[in-house]
C-alpha cells in the first residue's frame, strides 16, 4: 500500500504546487516533496482557466463514452456469459478461449485499420467511433469474469424456480440476476476502468474535443511557453480524473468485496 500511495502523494503535491515552487526547491518540504505554501491555480487552470476548453469537454465525453461501453459491455456479457455457464453446446470452449485470446490482443494493433475504416465510414472523432473500440476490450474480459460468477450460483435453485411455474426469463430476472449482481457489479467496475484509462485509441481515433477523452487530452497540454512543461496541470488533471474512480468504488466496495471473494470458500 505505501508502495501504491506514494506516486498518488507525489501527483497530488505537484498538482498544488504554483510555477515558482515546480522551479525552486526551497519553496517546498520534506525533500521538495510538499509545498511550503498550496496553491489552487492548476485546478484553475484546467477547470476554469486557458486550459478549460481543453480539459472539460474531455472530461464530459470520457464519463458519457466509459458508461455507456460499460453498460453495453455488461448487457451483453451477463446474457453471454449466461449462456455459457448453464447450456451445453459446441464450440463453447472455443467462444471463452476467443474472448481470453482478444482481451490479450495488443491494442495498438488494431488501431491503424480502425482509424482507415473509421474515416471511409464517418465515425472517425466520433462518441460511437470510440464506444465501439472499447467494446472491443471490455465484452471479451466482462465476459470471461462473468462466467466464472454464473458457474457459482447452484443450478438447481433456477430448476425449482421453473418447478414453481416461473419461466426461464422469470427465472434468470427473479433468481439468477440478483445472486449475480455482485458479480455483475465487480464486472462492470474492471470494464469502466479498462475503458477509462484508455489512451491509445482515444488519442488516434479523435482529432478534435468532440469525442476525446481525458487521457488522451492531457497529451495536448501546454505549458506557458514552449519552454515550459505544464507539470501542475497534468497532475491536477490526473487527480480530477481520479475522482470519479474512488466515488465508484467508495460506493459499490461492499458489492465489490463480494464478487471478488464469491466462491472463494464452500458453504
Amino acid at each position: 500500500m505505501i508502495w501504491t500511495i506514494i506516486p498518488i502523494l507525489w501527483i497530488v503535491a505537484t498538482s498544488l504546487k504554483s510555477d515558482a515552487a515546480l522551479a525552486d526547491p526551497s519553496k517546498n518540504m520534506f525533500g521538495n516533496f510538499w509545498p511550503k505554501s498550496p496553491s489552487l491555480d492548476n485546478y484553475r487552470l484546467i477547470l476554469t482557466g486557458g486550459a478549460s476548453e481543453l480539459f472539460n469537454p474531455a472530461l464530459l465525453n470520457s464519463i458519457i463514452i466509459c458508461l455507456v461501453a460499460t453498460f453495453i459491455a455488461v448487457l451483453l456479457a451477463t446474457f453471454c456469459a449466461y449462456a455459457i455457464s448453464r447450456l451445453d453446446f459446441p464450440g463453447k470452449r472455443l467462444i471463452l478461449t476467443t474472448a481470453l485470446a482478444v482481451s490479450f490482443f495488443p491494442v495498438i494493433a488494431m488501431v491503424t485499420p480502425l482509424f482507415n475504416l473509421w474515416r471511409q465510414i464517418g465515425l472517425f472523432d466520433t462518441k460511437i467511433g470510440l464506444i465501439i473500440p472499447y467494446l472491443s476490450l471490455t465484452v471479451p474480459l466482462s465476459i470471461w469474469t462473468l462466467s466464472a460468477f454464473f458457474q457459482q450460483i447452484p443450478w438447481e435453485m433456477e430448476q425449482a424456480a421453473q418447478v414453481d411455474g416461473a419461466t426461464s426469463w422469470q427465472a434468470f430476472r427473479k433468481v439468477i440476476a440478483p445472486l449475480a449482481a455482485p458479480g455483475v457489479f465487480t464486472t462492470a467496475i474492471i470494464a469502466f476502468f479498462t475503458a477509462w484509462n484508455d489512451f491509445v485509441f482515444a488519442v488516434n481515433l479523435t482529432s478534435s474535443n468532440n469525442a476525446r477523452t481525458v487521457p488522451a487530452a492531457l497529451a495536448f497540454f501546454t505549458g506557458a511557453s514552449q519552454f515550459t512543461q505544464p507539470t501542475g496541470a497534468i497532475c491536477a488533471a490526473a487527480v480530477i480524473v481520479t475522482i470519479p474512480v474512488v466515488i465508484l468504488v467508495l460506493l459499490f466496495q461492499r458489492r465489490i468485496v463480494a464478487g471478488l471473494t464469491s466462491g472463494a470458500v464452500k458453504g
